[in-house]
C-alpha cells in the first residue's frame, strides 16, 4: 500500500520517504496505521521501486526493550523485506524456549545483542538454534564493538565462512549501517587482532551488497621478535599466561630457546589457545 494513517491523517509513502531523506524523522519511528484495519504498518524504502507500507507482524511490546536494540531490529527487518527476504521479528522457536529477533527464512536467523550476555546464556540460545536446524548470526551493539584486542565476551559472537574467514557484525542503529569486520586473525601469544572493515547501509541495496560481498584476503605482517619478547615479559612479570607457560616449559624440560620460530610468526584463529600452549600440549601428549 502506498498510503497510511499518521495521527489520523492520510500520508503518502513517498512523502514520508522525503522526510526521512531530509533527516526530519527516522525510519519507522512514526506510528503508521493501515487505513482499513487500523493495524500497525511499517514503511519500506527501496531504490528499485517506490516506497510502500507493509503490515507489521505481531510483536512483543517495546516496553523494557532498549532503544538501540529496538531500532536496529526494526530497520534491519525492513531492509530484509525490501531486499526480498520473508523476514519476521520476535518469532517463537523450539516450542517457545527461544524467540528469534529476526527470522530471515527457515534456515537463518539474526540476533541483535546490545545488552550484556553471559557465555552460558549464549550457549543455551545457540544450542537451541542448532536443535531446530537454524543458523544464528549475531549482530552486536556498541557495548560489544570490536577494537584491536579480543576478549572472551566478544569471542562468542565470531562466525566463519569461506569468503570472509572469521568475521564479526556490528550495528549502528542511529546512523543505520552495518559494519562487517572480516579476515580476523589473532597474534600467536597476545590478545591483539587484525581485521578488514566494510560498511553497508541498512537498506535494500546494502543488504544485497552484504550478501554478495566477496573480498580478497590481505597478508598481515607479524614480527616474531616482538612476540618472543612479549612471552619473555609475561614470564618475568609472572602474569597468568606467563606462569602457565613457564610451568609447562619446566614440566616438559624445555626452555624458550627450544621453541621453534614458526610459533612466533604464524597468526592463529581468534579466541583459540596460544601457539606455544598448543605446541607444548602436543609434545606432552606424545611423551
Amino acid at each position: 500500500m502506498y498510503a497510511a494513517l499518521l495521527n489520523n491523517k492520510l500520508v503518502l509513502a513517498r512523502t514520508e520517504e522525503a522526510r526521512i531523506q531530509s533527516n526530519l524523522i527516522a525510519l519507522n519511528q512514526e506510528k503508521y496505521l493501515c487505513p482499513r484495519c487500523k493495524k500497525k504498518v511499517i514503511l519500506v524504502l527501496s531504490e528499485k521501486r517506490l516506497p510502500f507500507f507493509k503490515h507489521q507482524m505481531a510483536q512483543v511490546g517495546r516496553q523494557g526493550e532498549k532503544e538501540e536494540h529496538y531500532r536496529g531490529k526494526i530497520n534491519l527487518k525492513t531492509a530484509l523485506i525490501a531486499a526480498g527476504f520473508p523476514a519476521k521479528e520476535e518469532v517463537p522457536l523450539a516450542k517457545g524456549e527461544l524467540r528469534a529477533d529476526i527470522l530471515v527464512n527457515s534456515q537463518l536467523a539474526f540476533e541483535i545483542q546490545c545488552a550484556p550476555l553471559s557465555k552460558g546464556e549464549f550457549s543455551h540460545r545457540h544450542n537451541l538454534y542448532k536443535k531446530v536446524g537454524i543458523i544464528d548470526i549475531w549482530i552486536v551493539g556498541k557495548r560489544h564493538y570490536l577494537t584491536n584486542y579480543l576478549n572472551q565476551r566478544q569471542a562468542i559472537f565470531l562466525r566463519f565462512n569461506r569468503s570472509w574467514g572469521y568475521y564479526y557484525l556490528e550495528i549502528d542503529s542511529k546512523r543505520e549501517y552495518l559494519t562487517l569486520k572480516y579476515q580476523i586473525l589473532q597474534e600467536p601469544l597476545t590478545r591483539k587482532i587484525r581485521y578488514q572493515i566494510k560498511q553497508f547501509r541498512i537498506d535494500e541495496v546494502g543488504i544485497l551488497k552484504l550478501w554478495q560481498f566477496n573480498p580478497g584476503f590481505s597478508q598481515y605482517h607479524l614480527n616474531k621478535d616482538s612476540q618472543k619478547n612479549y612471552l619473555l615479559r609475561q614470564i618475568q612479570m609472572q602474569t597468568k599466561l606467563g606462569i602457565k607457560i613457564a610451568e609447562q616449559l619446566y614440566l616438559n624440560k624445555l626452555t624458550l630457546n627450544d621453541l621453534p620460530d614458526y610459533l612466533f610468526n604464524s597468526w592463529r584463529n581468534p579466541g583459540t589457545m596460544t601457539s606455544v600452549e598448543k605446541y607444548i600440549t602436543k609434545i606432552a601428549t606424545h611423551v
